[in-house]
């Protein structure tokens, strides 16, 4: 078939569907396609984009357009669920918790402890004459601590005093200041100390024997202790060793007020060469502190204090003495008396003891000397483990500081088997004070 065929320039016909009423079935109608076609073609439609398939807007403006378009029975449903079962629900839990808390026993924080009690009092309103005595006690042992440090400083300024300070978990602690392998000092050692704690029954039936103040039908009983201790050993065997201690002991009631207390304390000296001259100096300067207060209570201390510092195994005492007391309580004097007592005893002891060493810390020794040295040390550390009451009740008290306990022992110290001084020598001389204590003054 070619394009000039006629049948192809024939219009094109267009099958309609049409109904008869003669026939149920529509007739087919073939007419043609360009008579069924209007006369003006149609206006073309402008130009439309496609629509996206997921809508740009925000999805909080998509939710609120979707909830304004519900129907008003949906929007109903929204809402809370089951309000009325709900609000009894809550009515019986807040009543369970009400009832509760009038029926349980009240839960009380703990209280704070004497010790709290008595930093709070520190720092608000300091510590005064009015203070309580173991405030003041502690004050004094701090200042006296402070200023003998800085006099010992000053002997051998190149070698610093290491400080330590300390705390107990049951309350209180304190400060240790020690050199070691000084110019002067081969270990000097100043150390305070501040306890609180509770003494257990045995402690209160032994305690009761000096002290009836304390009451005998309690269990336990709060106490507070507080002291100055320190011991100087030099380098030179012609510089004596000291020793010196002052505290006070108190027992209180559980809100702090005190029912008992007593001070005791005291200085002594351990040579290990005998000089008359310094033996008579630091007697007489501890002699005139305690003539400030009372003229017994020198050669009443004296005594004590020779008696104390004596080692039976040895029969022989530490030293040449001091002063030494203990339990002084009101039975003695008031406790203000006693306060000020302690004091002037702290006081004297700087002048009676830094002109002793500093006349004898340069002169010349050997290895004679520092010999009988490390052997009179010796007898110095088997006193103090073995004959001190203030060492075993330090190590006795729980959470105790064992390196300021043991800091009274000398750094180094010897031991020889059947050691006997020769007769008539320096070491024989101090060996016959030492069994046969002196009066000095």
């Amino acid at each position: 078939m070619t394009a000039a065929s006629p049948c192809l320039r024939r219009a094109p016909k267009a099958i309609f569907i049409t109904s008869s009423p003669r026939y149920p079935l529509p007739l087919v109608q073939v007419r043609s396609y360009a008579a069924a076609r209007p006369s003006t073609p149609p206006k073309p439609r402008p130009y439309e984009p496609e629509k996206p398939l997921v809508s740009a807007r925000p999805k909080a403006s998509q939710d609120a357009t979707r909830l304004a378009n519900l129907p008003k029975k949906v929007e109903a449903k929204q809402g809370v669920r089951a309000p009325y079962i709900r609000l009894a629900v809550g009515v019986v839990f807040i009543g369970s918790i009400i009832y509760s808390m009038y029926t349980s026993p009240l839960q009380l924080t703990e209280a704070p402890s004497i010790a709290d009690r008595d930093g709070i009092s520190k720092r608000e309103s300091g510590i005064t004459e009015k203070s309580p005595m173991r405030l003041r006690m502690e004050a004094l042992i701090k200042e006296k601590q402070s200023e003998i440090v800085a006099a010992l400083q000053e002997l051998d300024p190149a070698n610093k005093f290491r400080t330590d300070t300390w705390s107990r978990p049951a309350g209180g602690g304190g400060t240790s200041c020690v050199q070691q392998d000084g110019k002067v000092f081969e270990k000097a050692g100043v150390n305070t100390s501040i306890v609180y704690g509770t003494l257990p029954r045995p402690a209160i039936e032994k305690m009761r024997v000096n002290h009836k103040a304390i009451d005998p039908d309690v269990d336990s009983l709060e106490f507070f202790a507080a002291g100055l201790s320190l011991v100087l050993h030099p380098q030179n065997p012609n510089a004596p060793t000291v020793h010196l201690n002052y505290r006070y002991f108190e027992t209180m009631d559980n809100d702090g007020k005190c029912n008992a207390w007593w001070f005791g304390g005291g200085t002594d000296l351990t040579p290990t060469y005998l000089y008359d001259e310094d033996a008579i100096h630091f007697h007489k300067s501890i002699k005139d502190a305690c003539d400030k207060h009372d003229r017994g209570y020198y050669p009443r201390f004296k005594q004590w204090c020779d008696k104390y510092f004596y080692i039976p195994h040895r029969q022989e005492s530490r030293g040449i003495g001091g002063i030494f007391f203990d339990d002084l309580d009101g039975q003695e004097k008031d406790q203000e008396q006693l306060f000020s007592f302690v004091k002037d005893c702290l006081s004297s002891f700087l002048p009676g003891y830094l002109p002793i060493v500093t006349r004898r810390k340069d002169m010349p020794f050997g290895e004679r000397e520092k010999q009988w040295q490390q052997l009179r040390r010796g007898r110095y550390v088997e006193f103090n483990l073995v004959n001190d009451r203030g060492t075993s009740f330090g190590l006795n008290t729980p959470s105790a500081r064992v390196e300021s306990i043991l800091m009274s022992l000398p750094l180094t110290a010897r031991w020889m088997y059947m050691h006997e001084a020769e007769k008539g020598s320096r070491e024989e001389r101090i060996l016959g004070v030492l069994k046969q204590p002196v009066e000095w003054v």
